[in-house]
């Protein structure tokens, strides 16, 4: 093998070692927020979401046919899992979290969660080295 053709593949070799780490980064943040919820874990709240995070969501009643909408902010995150916790009450372990991974960049990552309250789409990016949650869109299941 030539020289060049050696310095090429291993160039793509870290750059293909660095997307799938950046991958796992993007997922393991969503998995955090996820899991967050659904334990009570102010921990995992924490370390996977931006204080100044925007969460905006869409849900319907049981009884109707309209949504409305409305926004989750940051303190909220917390009192929410430390309600969970208090009350001894997590999600079961059954309950959804499919997580699929959009777009990486260097800096930015788009995802999207399944969850048991329904679907999120998650903005990310890269703060000091670290993946977190930013913006949040959501809606209900149906």
């Amino acid at each position: 093998m030539s020289p060049i053709a050696l310095i090429v593949l291993t160039a793509l070799a870290g750059r293909l070692r660095a997307q799938t780490d950046d991958r796992e980064g993007v997922r393991r943040a969503v998995l955090d927020y996820v899991e967050g919820f659904y334990e009570g874990d102010s921990a995992k709240l924490a370390r996977s979401v931006r204080p100044e995070i925007f969460k905006y969501g869409f849900w319907k009643a049981r009884d109707s046919t309209r949504y409305a909408g409305e926004q989750m902010k940051y303190p909220e995150f917390f009192d929410y899992a430390r309600r969970v916790k208090e009350k001894n009450h997590p999600a079961p372990p059954t309950a959804p979290k499919t997580v699929e991974v959009y777009d990486v960049q260097n800096q930015t990552a788009s995802a999207k969660l399944t969850a048991f309250w329904g679907t999120d789409y998650l903005l990310l990016g890269k703060y000091d080295g670290k993946w977190m949650i930013s913006s949040v869109m959501w809606q209900s299941r149906e």
